[in-house]
């Protein structure tokens, strides 16, 4: 009788690398990328090729130093400044930009240990920081060729209200990748068919802030719509919320990431000092991503108490 040898796990490959997943969702975002030159215009492409150079020159520059191989072949510091720049607005001054970029990588991702060991999300987190040490980053953009108003979200508390369809489209002002939900409905769409991301966390997030909406705005399903298309909700919910390293790894805990996420946008920007309140939202539940992988992992086959 032949003896069964079981090696150790994961016994289940696949010929995704970290690479080519980055690549992947660097391709989702296109489609946003793309919209928010063509609100924004070129200033939008500078502060977005600012954060990206200025992400992959710190990581090199970082490994150099502490003598560790380089790791920027597998797009990660792309990733992570091309998500920076679209949650800027166009008015960012680059310098801002890039001071931003270096906090994302050195003090969130490599004083850590690089990709896979950072407790939350560098670009969240960068936008965050800046959105509390520059005052400016409050300023949103507007597109070109338009008056400048406030913000959807700005609007909504001052009783106004946009239009429904200006916001799906992204004429409308904002941070550069955040207005055309369009374009990042369709980047979010193509992750999901590639396997890139799970459906859970998005449709969880933003049926939340939906729901949520729905019930404290007296049941008003215009001004619940107005909260999904407002802001950078989809832009968080499909490319933030879902990075691997910050987020729950099982379906149970990914629902339970995204209806707190959700919670916590509508709360901030209800009754919060800020109009936004996704990046705060995302950071506060990438904190409590290690206690939400214990309270959602699965039983494993054939253990008992």
């Amino acid at each position: 009788m032949s003896q069964l040898h079981i090696s150790s796990s994961p016994h289940i490959h696949t010929n995704k690398t970290t690479t080519s997943i980055m690549l992947d969702v660097i391709i989702a975002l296109l489609p946003a990328t793309i919209a928010g030159f063509l609100i924004f215009g070129l200033k939008a492409l500078s502060i977005v090729l600012m954060c990206i150079s200025v992400c992959v020159i710190s990581e090199v520059l970082f490994n150099k130093i502490v003598k560790k191989e380089d790791t920027t072949d597998d797009l990660s510091a792309v990733v992570t400044g091309l998500l920076l720049g679209l949650n800027l607005p166009a008015t960012t001054p680059l310098w801002q930009a890039a001071v931003g970029s270096i906090f994302a990588i050195v003090l969130v991702k490599c004083i850590f240990g690089g990709i896979g060991c950072n407790l939350v999300n560098p670009a969240i987190t960068a936008r965050v920081f800046m959105l509390i040490a520059f005052t400016d980053l409050a300023k949103p953009a507007f597109p070109v060729d338009s008056v400048a108003t406030a913000t959807p979200l700005v609007q909504l508390a001052e009783g106004s209200e946009p239009n429904l369809l200006d916001l799906f489209l992204g004429n409308c002002g904002g941070a550069i990748g955040e207005t055309s939900k369009l374009a990042l409905l369709i980047g979010g769409i193509y992750l999901i068919i590639k396997g890139v991301i799970s459906w859970v966390m998005p449709m969880s997030f933003i049926g939340t802030v939906f729901i949520f909406s729905f019930l404290v705005k007296d049941f008003s399903l215009t001004a619940a719509l107005y909260q999904v298309l407002s802001g950078g909700l989809f832009i968080g919910a499909f490319f933030m919320a879902t990075d691997y390293v910050t987020s729950p790894a099982t379906p149970k805990g990914k629902a339970i990431f995204g209806i707190g996420a959700g919670i916590i946008t509508v709360l901030i920007r209800l009754w919060g000092i800020y109009p936004e309140g996704v990046s705060f939202a995302i950071l506060l539940m990438n904190i409590l991503n290690p206690y939400i992988n214990i309270w959602s992992r699965r039983k494993l086959f054939g253990r008992t108490k």
